[in-house]
């Protein structure tokens, strides 16, 4: 079992920046890792993964060249850099691991975590 914990988000204007943190608990996380994201009224979507020796990374088209995920294996610990943040970045990130390869398949992730709100003024 693991535990997944988010922070790091809040409130930024547009173009403004913010680090998102996971730290996962109880065992550690040695499978491919994601981030995805819930707008109002929308669904699931997929953000970016990592494979578990961080070799292998895979972001959805619309955060490339202005997000970066990151892994700390040694603290079990995930990270999203988002930069040049949008209003349409506006959703609930969510931490994401268990999954035996690299997918953006949402149902292909086992645990979550309770999600962390970003709000991207213009």
């Amino acid at each position: 079992q693991v535990q997944l914990v988010e922070s790091g988000g809040g409130l930024v204007q547009a173009g403004g920046s913010l680090r998102l943190s996971c730290s996962a608990s109880g065992r550690s996380f040695s499978s491919f890792v994601g981030w995805f994201r819930q707008a109002p009224g929308k669904e699931r979507e997929f953000v970016a993964a990592i494979s578990r020796k961080g070799i292998s990374i895979l972001y959805e088209d619309s955060v490339k060249g202005r997000f970066t995920i990151a892994r700390d294996n040694t603290n079990n610990k995930l990270y999203l850099q988002m930069n040049f943040l949008k209003p349409d970045d506006t959703a609930v990130y969510y931490c994401a691991a268990g999954a035996t390869a690299m997918t953006k398949r949402v149902n292909a992730y086992v645990y979550w975590g309770q999600g962390t709100q970003v709000t991207v003024s213009s």
